[in-house]
């Protein structure tokens, strides 16, 4: 069976819980690096990795690594890739550059470059060429170039992972998916023990909540990835792997999701978000402002996620909210474990409570802090 290399990006902080997601699915020669994963596996692997993923962003297959001195060689050997055994004339697809520290220096010209090549190799093989298609291809061309040293993959996801196909309702600022995911496995929820989250906006945490305590496989939400356009894309193998995960779904998750929030518009638009995602009657949504929550059971774990003045409020008025948040877990919650997530190290002083351990995670571009407090 053919082995190929492959290539998750993961936002910062994130990577080495993709790492491990990926070896629970059997990945080979799984490497942490800044900025994702790599790992070795057949196609099937790849199939699982996009099926199962939380915190992982898409999967790339690489076609080739080569040393770059000019242009010329990026376009030989982009060439020189049997591109008409991947995908039919019939198939769109788009060139995407990521250019660092090269001797090429801007994107546009690089994508630019290697989609020429494409084009001339089918030319070449076929006597036609397939159409490009930037806004929704069928096939995800990727090009890394750093230093003297580039890479060529094809992207089996399509669409970034994280888009898991349930949020159509968003809050004012939504959480995105996987660092949503990758919230709940740093505070080691696994869905048998009762969460809340009381700031749950339009549910992203909660939803995932349940979907990792339904053992339910983001991927299923899903109906399309870029590796069922490729001409070796194997159905029959797709659907024993999807059958497979929806034999391991539990039919209810084992303990108590809770999500609040103060805006009852931005829970209707949670609940919306949650029948989408096939989890509706696994979550308690209700409508609360953070000081009249009370704790589920004598142990449990809090996650909450409130605003720090990049895109909700300002600062100074946020500081209340913050010193709020810390009374009512002093008060209400000995026996939890609470993480409160947040852009401001200022902000989260006001809390009034020493953590026990401090996670460096990134929303988009912002510098964000997770922290553990043992009640």
């Amino acid at each position: 069976m053919e082995e190929y290399q492959y290539f998750v990006p993961a936002a910062r902080g994130l990577e080495s819980l993709a790492a491990g997601e990926l070896k629970s699915i059997g990945a080979r020669d799984v490497q942490v690096q800044t900025g994702g994963v790599a790992f070795r596996g057949p196609l099937e692997t790849g199939y699982r990795a996009n099926l199962w993923l939380r915190t992982g962003v898409r999967v790339l297959l690489l076609l080739r690594e080569f040393h770059l001195s000019n242009a010329d060689d990026l376009y030989h050997q982009a060439l020189d890739i049997p591109w008409e055994t991947w995908f039919d004339l019939n198939k769109t697809f788009a060139v995407h550059a990521n250019v660092r520290d090269s001797v090429l220096r801007h994107s546009h010209y690089v994508a630019l470059k290697v989609k020429d090549a494409v084009a001339d190799r089918f030319r070449r093989v076929c006597k036609q060429r397939p159409n490009v298609n930037t806004a929704s291809p069928d096939i995800s061309i990727n090009v890394y170039l750093k230093a003297n040293w580039g890479q060529l993959y094809l992207d089996m996801s399509g669409e970034s992972l994280h888009r898991r196909g349930y949020r159509s309702e968003k809050g004012a600022a939504p959480l995105n998916e996987a660092l949503a995911a990758g919230m709940l496995m740093l505070a080691g929820y696994t869905g048998k023990q009762p969460l809340i989250d009381p700031m749950c906006g339009s549910g992203t945490l909660p939803i995932e909540a349940a979907l990792i305590a339904r053992q339910i496989a983001p991927g299923l939400l899903r109906s399309n990835f870029a590796f069922q356009h490729w001409r070796n894309f194997d159905g029959r193998l797709w659907q024993s792997i999807t059958e497979e995960a929806r034999r391991r779904q539990l039919s209810a998750a084992p303990a108590p999701i809770l999500g609040s929030d103060i805006d009852h518009q931005v829970l209707e638009a949670a609940r919306a978000n949650a029948e989408r995602a096939g989890v509706l009657q696994d979550i308690q949504f209700e409508k609360h402002a953070f000081h009249e929550i009370r704790p589920v059971g004598a142990r449990g774990i809090l996650i909450c996620n409130p605003p720090y003045g990049e895109r909700l409020g300002s600062q100074a008025s946020l500081a209340d909210l913050y010193k709020t948040i810390g009374s009512v877990l002093k008060r209400r919650f000995k026996g939890y474990t609470a993480y409160i997530f947040t852009g401001s190290r200022q902000l989260a002083r006001h809390i009034g409570l020493k953590p026990t351990r401090r996670f460096v995670l990134y929303n988009g571009p912002i510098e964000c802090r997770y922290l553990r407090f043992t009640l």
